[in-house]
């Protein structure tokens, strides 16, 4: 009778071959292909495409605005500088869609203490540009605010994560001192757009962790009052809130984009042909909608929108079964962060929402804000990422919509 041979380990300090369980950058780009939302990469890269064209119509307008008697800048300046930070913004996209979704959480992180960090050098050593002092001189003009807005939400929605493991822990109290801080720097720069956009990221990203609707409530309560103490005491808010309400004049900023995005009817007037972007200021950044309207036509701009909404939808059709909640609210909030920041651009070209300096993602002219929000895209693709041979069998975002219902339910009873 032949006896099993026994198993015998290896002796201490003894090599063991792990060549066969080392795959080379090949093997990891397959997975990366293999898990990737395709999709969503292909929304994404739609709206970059439309941008790199709208880019083209405005950059002739910014730039003959900016040209002076003795330095005349090229038409095309500004295409030129956005072809350059898209391809930096695509490499930023494509690096960070590599990461694990725990790599992407520790990356997160350390951004966000590094921007925190930096936004706390902007009143200190920020230069100042159109009224606001928002940017470092680092050799380049570098905006911390731009980078903080996908490393912010990684970090609430770490730590609003923690609750699974200790229900007690005070998360509520460290997410909302954060949102504080965040805040009164945003403030100082003056910056009112972007802190309302931090604040419906917040606003999400508790609502979505499962806090209470009754300290929800107060928290609400206590935003408002700060908003409305902002329009007392803020006098660029004020200003623009009451031109917003009070219908503003032919030579504001909101109503010369509203009128150039409605002066090429549904068809467009043509590349290069429209007239009135030449007197719309920040044609290539913040209007740049107002411009696509006029050059494109409105089904371009309703086909932008349909985009967005598309790339929400997404996200939150991948997030349905998902059982991570630290993923669950890193998802939630890096698509708030981007789609909140498109419709608020949207808004102000269409006369809805009064003016606020902010760029329309993936689209408009930028340096810090095109490489951030492709970032923001790259560290979604990761979180988003799923063997597609792996079958979920838990409700994920369902169970907590499910389980406010059956709780608000027993309470009526």
């Amino acid at each position: 009778m032949t006896m099993p041979r026994p198993y015998i380990p290896h002796a201490p300090g003894a090599r063991i071959d792990t060549s066969a369980f080392q795959g080379d950058w090949r093997d990891d780009l397959r997975i990366w292909w293999r898990e990737i939302d395709k999709v969503l990469l292909v929304l994404v890269l739609a709206l970059m495409a439309i941008g790199t064209a709208g880019v083209a119509a405005a950059s002739p307008a910014s730039a003959n605005r900016l040209s002076t008697s003795a330095v005349a800048l090229d038409d095309l300046m500004f295409f030129k500088q956005h072809i350059v930070w898209q391809i930096l913004g695509l490499g930023a996209m494509f690096g960070a869609s590599i990461l694990s979704r725990d790599n992407a959480r520790r990356a997160g992180i350390l951004l966000a203490g590094a921007m925190l960090f930096m936004l706390c050098l902007v009143p200190l050593i920020g230069f100042e540009r159109n009224g606001a002092t928002r940017w470092i001189d680092l050799g380049f003009s570098f905006q911390p605010s731009e980078f903080l807005k996908p490393a912010f939400a990684i970090a609430l929605a770490w730590i609003l994560s923690w609750r699974l493991r200790d229900p007690g822990l005070p998360v509520l109290a460290a997410v909302t001192g954060l949102m504080a801080i965040v805040a009164a720097l945003l403030m100082l720069q003056p910056n009112l757009g972007d802190t309302l956009l931090f604040g419906g990221v917040w606003f999400v990203l508790v609502l979505l962790s499962g806090v209470s609707v009754q300290r929800l409530s107060l928290l609400v309560g206590a935003g408002v009052a700060v908003l409305t103490m902002a329009y007392f005491f803020y006098e660029n808010a004020r200003y623009r809130i009451d031109s917003f309400l009070g219908g503003g004049t032919a030579f504001d900023q909101v109503d010369l984009a509203q009128r150039t995005l409605i002066a090429g009817g549904w068809t467009g007037s043509g590349l290069w042909l429209g007239t009135r972007k030449m007197s719309l200021p920040e044609a290539h950044t913040d209007y740049i909608f107002s411009v696509i309207g006029e050059e494109f036509g409105l089904i371009v701009c309703a086909l932008i929108v349909l985009l967005y909404l598309a790339i929400l939808l997404r996200v939150l059709i991948r997030m349905v079964d998902e059982e991570n909640l630290f993923v669950l609210l890193a998802s939630a909030g890096l698509v708030t962060q981007v789609g909140g920041q498109a419709f608020i651009n949207i808004l102000v070209n269409l006369q809805l929402f009064p003016s606020k300096g902010m760029t329309l993602p993936l689209i408009s002219y930028g340096g810090s804000s095109t490489i951030a929000v492709c970032l923001s895209i790259g560290l979604l693709l990761a979180m988003t990422r799923r063997n597609p041979y792996l079958k979920r069998e838990t409700p994920g975002l369902r169970a907590i919509f499910g389980s406010r219902e059956s709780t608000g339910k027993e309470k009526r009873a």
